[in-house]
Formats: structure tokens, sequence, C-alpha cells
């Protein structure tokens, strides 16, 4: 019965949050429940500014009063950093909270990839504050541009958003295209080409924006899309995942106690 006042608590509670920001278009993306998006390229012009770019437009809920369940489990790849070393994304979110981002250096649309940078750089901000969260953390932002987005290419980028000496963030590609299509399949990524008139390549991709909560198990327990990709609610959830934890380890070591 507990279990169930708390779940229906936690509802409400997002409930009332969704509704004073009634200025968001898109739904969240709650317990992995994925919307219709629409892919971004090049945006039109004027158009309005994501909300992760400003503050946020209402109460977020109190950390650990409501819960991020596991979703599914997060998959592995043969990545390279922009130092040009090889690992694995299982090796970089081992024992870490992790936001993981699928970007390309030259995207235009301020809406897009941009935004994700933006708000992964006002995260990193918040972890060099936050001792709840600065070596539990990591942020991966990983290139589904193999040609144009080299180590070199990446570092450059990094620089742009203050994080080429950032220890919680890094900037990722892959050592071919047969893995970066197996991660990004695997994480539901779709991108395409866009092409003229003509059918030409042009240089720009589209894709659905997304990014990926991932806990320390490497469960997946949020997917944000860009009207609720803002910096307090992914530091929010993050505490709250790490609460988890914490309650977790203290009801097993009151149970060795017993």
């Amino acid at each position: 019965m507990k279990l169930v006042v708390k779940i229906a608590g936690q509802a409400l509670c997002w409930v009332g949050c969704l509704l004073a920001a009634s200025t968001l278009a898109a739904p969240h993306h709650a317990s992995g429940t994925q919307t219709p998006a629409v892919a971004h390229h090049n945006p039109a012009p004027d158009v309005p500014l994501a909300p992760g770019y400003g503050p946020l437009g209402f109460e977020l809920p109190a950390v650990g009063s409501y819960a991020r369940p596991m979703i599914g489990q997060a998959s592995d790849g043969v990545v390279i950093d922009s130092r040009g070393q090889q690992t694995t994304l299982k090796a970089l979110m081992a024992g870490k909270v992790t936001l993981l981002s699928f970007m390309y250096a030259s995207c235009s649309d301020v809406n897009g990839c941009p935004l994700a940078s933006y708000v992964l750089n006002r995260v990193m901000q918040r972890l060099a504050k936050d001792p709840r969260l600065n070596e539990r953390v990591q942020l991966l932002s990983l290139s589904f541009d193999r040609l144009n987005d080299t180590p070199e290419v990446l570092r450059k980028y990094a620089a742009r958003f203050e994080a080429e000496q950032a220890q919680n963030w890094r900037f990722l590609t892959t050592p071919s295209d047969a893995e970066l299509e197996n991660i990004l399949k695997s994480y539901n990524q779709f991108v395409i080409q866009d092409v003229d008139s003509n059918g030409k390549p042009v240089g720009s991709l589209s894709h659905l924006l997304r990014v990926y909560l991932i806990d320390e198990q490497q469960n997946l327990r949020e997917v944000y899309s860009v009207s609720f990709l803002h910096p307090d609610i992914l530091v929010q959830d993050m505490l709250t995942i790490l609460s988890d934890r914490c309650l977790l380890y203290t009801s097993d070591a009151a149970d060795d106690m017993q």
C-alpha cells in the first residue's frame, strides 16, 4: 500500500510540473515512452529557442520524491576519444551516472546538437561545484559524423564549450562505420544525410535529438527530448538516481546487521 501511495504521489507531482510548464510543446520521455519528434537540421528563420537555454519554467519535485525506473540496458561499443585513445562505452560508463548525447560538430540547428552541448556545459559547471556529483557523473558526446569529426576536430569542438580539459566530459567518435552503425541502432538513433533538390548531399545531417540518462549499473533511466533537455532537470534526475543507490546500500547494510 505504501508503494502505491508513493507512486501516485510521484505521478501527481510530475503532472503538476507539466501543467505549470504549459509553454513547453513536447512531452517528456518519461519511463522510456518515446513520442514522435521532428528530425532537425537547419532551422527555420526566427525559430524559438528551446527551454534548455533559459530558466526552468516550473518548480521541480524534491530529490528522491519521485522515481526514474529502469527502462532498458545501455549498449556497448568501441569508441575513440578526442585524444585518439580507443576504449568502449561500457568502460567509460563503469561506476558512473552517465549522460550520453549523440551529435556532430558542424550541426547548425540551434535547437539541435548545440542545445545538447550547451546543456551539458551547464551540467559540467554544476558538477564542478557539487561534491555529490563531481566524482560520480560522466558526460559523453558521441559524434555520428566520422568523416569530419576527427579527434582533432572534437578537441576544437570541446574547446567551444570550455570542456577541452574537463575530467567529466568526453567527446567520442568510432573506429569504423560498422561500429557506429551498431551503436546508433542499439540506441534507436537514426541519422539521415540531407540532400538538395537534385539528390546531392549538402553536408548537414538530420536526426532526432535525444540525451540518455544511464545509471551506475548501466541501466537506461530516462531519454530526454528537446522540450525537457534542461540542466536543472538533468541534475535533479541524477541526484535522484544517486539517492536511490544510497537508499539501496543503506537497506542492504541494515539487512546485514539483522
